[in-house]
């Protein structure tokens, strides 16, 4: 039993250190963008937006978006918005309120990936197309 759970922290940090800071991608051509502004509503929603182009996709894919202000280890996740994966440029927008914690404006960290639940294993497993890390601006409106 402690083989196995030392193999799933090896395999989960092997994973967290082969996805670099800024931005991956799964082909060249497949990419996804954050916008330099995002926008916190008077009742605390968060909202981001960007751009995604991917192709191919058997299964749903999604634009997930997460933020964090303060401590890096501290992420907010905030929306999900369905990916059309066709191989032109399209434009995305995640709106989400955080449950326990305030944002404010100023500087904060998004990430946003494109992310495909592939069903050709049986068990539908996620295939990821891009990610991006962005430091963004959080303004009030």
């Amino acid at each position: 039993m402690k083989y196995r759970s030392r193999l799933g922290i090896a395999a989960g940090a092997a994973l967290l250190l082969a996805v670099p800071a800024g931005s991956a991608t799964a082909d060249s051509y497949e990419s996804v963008t954050v916008d330099p502004t995002g926008r916190i509503a008077p009742d605390g929603t968060v909202t981001l937006t960007g751009t995604y182009r991917c192709t191919g996709g058997t299964g749903p894919v999604f634009v997930s978006s997460s933020i964090g202000q303060g401590r890096p280890s501290v992420r907010h996740g905030i929306g999900g918005t369905a990916a059309l994966c066709d191989g032109a440029e399209h434009r995305w927008e995640n709106s989400g309120r955080p449950s326990y914690a305030t944002l404010e404006p100023g500087a904060a960290l998004v990430e946003a990936t494109v992310m495909e639940l592939d069903p050709s294993a049986g068990l539908p497993m996620p295939r990821f197309h891009a990610a991006r890390q962005q430091e963004v601006t959080l303004v009030q409106g």
